[in-house]
């Protein structure tokens, strides 16, 4: 997210209102505005429809519309939670490497048009804190959204409810601080460029602990349980594809160089990922499919999310190759390692996540950095891989045992899986009472 840690400290601290006077600040850049905008609005098209039509696809009918308004309520539901205390919590003044302190609860302090102080400053480029705000609030959205492909078909939408805004709160917020608001990974010097370890690892690691805190779907293992509409799983993951150029050429917070790097990066690791997927699909189960090259590309697009401001071109033709093969192999044997991840959650985010963490360790290069920049193994600094697997462990425990937590409150409160007549009715009727084909 931000291009080195002295720059993602000086965010911090401008945030949380205690930086330098007015007048010292360079002046907003309309550029870098424009493009964090449109960057912006493309995240939310990640989440609506990008994200709904894919896992809605994956879904069978009968529980398509319960899968969709994870997706539409997770952006609703937290964009209220990140304006009253989520950002507050993920970018306020650092208390202890842990967490951002209260000061900007309901944004309070946040400038507003009428006296706008710059705030963000990026290699000398500045926005306003406010669309800070919401760019960093479209990532927490989607990152509760994409946990649902774990638990989708047999979550019960309260406890959907309760769980999110308590995750969203106790997990993401903390996460985000640890990596992009000053807290002790970005002070080790954890690299995340656009949600590596924040979005993926979290969303795919917390998916896992719900999916096996739940059990299996009515069915799973001895009836056959199909994506009921692929047209719309490709058209969903199209639109991911085309979204995520916002997500992480948007995280260079400015309309430069980087960006169009990252921009670069994106598109090849998605692609090399999709033909990754694609080929050894083709080879291992005897048919390239069209879910197949969709999921390849996403789950290229998770890989290169960390590194994507990091390494250099051919660099993200390896990450995304690699993530191809790795993430087919991990929702392929799911079955025999004996969870239900519904949607593969885990298998793309986490795995995928993972794996790019490590990447960035490897490739990060100086020539996308600059001479003084974040470098990786491969030009000879062994130690920022050793900081990149140190920060996905953390991420895969932290994430696992918060998770745990909250479902057991959750459990407690409104129960969780839905009963055994409105799992066979499927969500849709037994919840919703709607059809989504009349």
């Amino acid at each position: 997210m931000f291009r080195s840690l002295p720059v993602a400290c000086l965010l911090t601290a401008l945030a949380s209102g205690s930086a330098f006077a007015e007048e010292t600040l360079p002046a907003i850049d309309s550029g870098s505005v424009a493009w964090l905008l449109t960057s912006t609005a493309m995240v939310v098209l990640m989440t609506l429809p990008g994200l709904a039509l894919f896992y809605g696809g994956l879904s069978r009918s009968k529980n398509v519309l319960s899968t969709i308004m994870y997706s539409y309520t997770s952006l609703a539901l937290v964009s209220v939670v990140w304006v009253l205390w989520g950002y507050s919590l993920a970018f306020g003044e650092d208390i202890g490497g842990v967490i951002g302190s209260l000061a900007h609860i309901g944004l309070s302090g946040i400038p507003l048009p009428g006296s706008e102080v710059a705030a963000n400053i990026n290699m000398g480029l500045t926005i306003p804190d406010s669309l800070f705000v919401v760019f960093q609030g479209v990532f927490a959205v989607i990152t509760v959204a994409l946990i649902s492909g774990a638990y989708a078909e047999r979550f019960k939408f309260p406890a959907f409810i309760l769980f999110s805004v308590l995750w969203v709160t106790f997990i993401y917020a903390p996460l985000a601080h640890w990596v992009w608001g000053g807290g002790w990974l970005a002070r080790i010097g954890a690299l995340d460029f656009a949600g590596g370890t924040v979005v993926h690892i979290a969303s795919g690691i917390s998916g896992l602990a719900v999916s096996m805190y739940l059990g299996k779907r009515i069915g799973y293992g001895s009836e056959k349980i199909i994506p009921h509409n692929v047209p719309m799983v490709v058209t969903g993951a199209g639109l991911l594809w085309f979204g995520w150029f916002g997500f992480n050429a948007g995280s260079a917070v400015a309309a430069d160089g980087l960006a169009a790097s990252a921009f670069l990066a994106t598109n090849t690791a998605a692609a090399s990922a999709a033909l990754g997927w694609l080929g050894i699909e083709w080879y291992h189960g005897k048919s390239p499919t069209a879910i197949g090259i969709a999921s390849g590309s996403v789950a290229g697009l998770v890989a290169i999310t960390p590194a994507a401001g990091f390494v250099t071109p051919m660099a993200s033709l390896v990450i995304g190759a690699i993530a191809g093969v790795i993430c087919y192999f991990a929702v392929y044997y799911k079955h025999k390692m004996g969870y239900d991840d519904a949607l593969d959650a885990f298998g793309i985010h986490a795995v995928g996540g993972v794996w790019g963490a490590i990447a960035t360790g490897i490739f990060a290069s100086t020539l996308i950095t600059g001479p003084t920049g974040a470098r990786g193994l491969l030009e000879g600094n062994p130690v920022q891989l050793w900081i990149q697997i140190e920060a996905a462990v953390a991420t895969l425990i932290f994430c696992f045992v918060g998770t745990a937590i909250i479902l057991k409150v959750v459990d407690r409160f409104v129960g969780m899986r839905p009963d055994p007549e409105s799992e066979m009715l499927g969500l849709n009727q037994a919840e919703h009472c709607e059809n989504p084909y009349n």
